[in-house]
């Protein structure tokens, strides 16, 4: 008896064993279908076959949201800056924003032995939890904080908080938010709040309608912003992201809005892109370059067993002011 015949008569994948017998996440249906086997056969891998999987394999797996995003990419460059000479290699799995993904591909890195994780993280489920626990190599999450684990993260309510004084200071009566779900702790809940720390400071009750939920592109904050457009002429607009407020500042120009004088608008990532449009975005900086280097010496310092405990850094936050907001234009780079 094999696991390719217990997959055979429970009717799964031989994927799917394994990670039953390696404590990793499968829906309670495949877990009841494999168990019922298992017992009505006796079987038991060997120890052979778990033994392998303490040897060292020198490589690093890091789940990442977008290969596509900048942000990911000054990570990854940041993870890659911190590992030269050290030996490893990278081994790169992009989930496209995907949750499910995520779990996948996580659950994938726990069973082919790497010697440790970086994870990018958006949304924490209740698969992902699981599978986080069935860990049994070190892993490092990038910005998120999440409880129990080693983290590195950003300001993100401090820099979203700042966005929006910023915005109410050079003369905005009451800047509107245009955001991401909540799900996401950082990018979404965390700006949220930082935005509405910033009402309050000002005086200002919030409002249901000047809150607008977008996703994480410019063509999703462009929609929304053509949109509102037909209904109301804000003054200002805080965006979560840079992609959103560059898909913002486009409705806005062809609605005959200037930017930087009708409507003051403001992101958060401090973009490349952000920083050559016909008018320059005001942003915060967040160090993601530098998240990729902390989260890796993190992880190396985990596989060498130096030190013990969690630990958990949070980055800080830079504010570029641009013409987006009525400053000076900032040379192109």
């Amino acid at each position: 008896m094999n696991i390719t015949e217990i997959a055979k008569l429970a009717g799964v994948s031989k994927t799917a064993v394994s990670r039953y017998f390696n404590n990793g996440y499968l829906s309670a249906e495949k877990k009841a279908a494999i168990a019922e086997v298992v017992a009505r056969t006796g079987y038991a891998p060997s120890e052979q076959a778990r033994t392998l999987r303490v040897r060292r394999t020198r490589q690093i797996g890091v789940v990442m949201p977008r290969l596509s995003s900048e942000s990911t990419a000054r990570v990854v460059d940041g993870i890659t800056l911190s590992l030269a000479g050290e030996g490893y290699q990278l081994l790169l799995a992009n989930t496209a924003n995907d949750p499910d993904k995520e779990v996948e591909y996580l659950d994938t890195f726990r069973t082919s032995g790497v010697d440790g994780v970086i994870f990018l993280g958006s949304i924490f489920t209740p698969a992902h939890k699981s599978v986080l626990r069935s860990m049994h190599m070190p892993v490092v999450i990038v910005a998120q904080q999440y409880d129990g684990y080693n983290c590195v993260y950003h300001d993100d309510r401090g820099a979203a908080q700042a966005m929006t004084e910023l915005l109410i200071r050079r003369g905005s009566s009451r800047p509107l938010y245009i955001g991401v779900t909540a799900q996401d702790r950082a990018a979404g809940y965390a700006r949220h709040e930082g935005y509405l720390a910033a009402l309050k400071a000002a005086g200002l009750p919030p409002r249901a309608e000047d809150m607008l939920l977008s996703d994480f592109t410019m063509e999703s904050g462009y929609r929304i912003a053509r949109q509102l457009l037909e209904k109301r002429r804000p003054d200002g607009i805080f965006c979560a992201t840079d992609a959103i407020a560059i898909g913002v500042m486009q409705a806005c120009r062809e609605a005959g809005l200037a930017v930087g004088q009708d409507v003051l608008v403001a992101g958060i990532g401090d973009s490349a892109l952000g920083r050559v449009t016909a008018v320059p975005l005001t942003s915060a900086h967040l160090h993601y370059k530098t998240s990729g280097q902390e989260a890796a010496q993190m992880l190396l310092r985990l596989m060498h067993r130096q030190g013990a405990g969690v630990r958990c850094l949070q980055l800080g936050y830079e504010v570029m002011e641009r013409a987006s907001t009525g400053g000076e234009t900032a040379p192109a780079m």
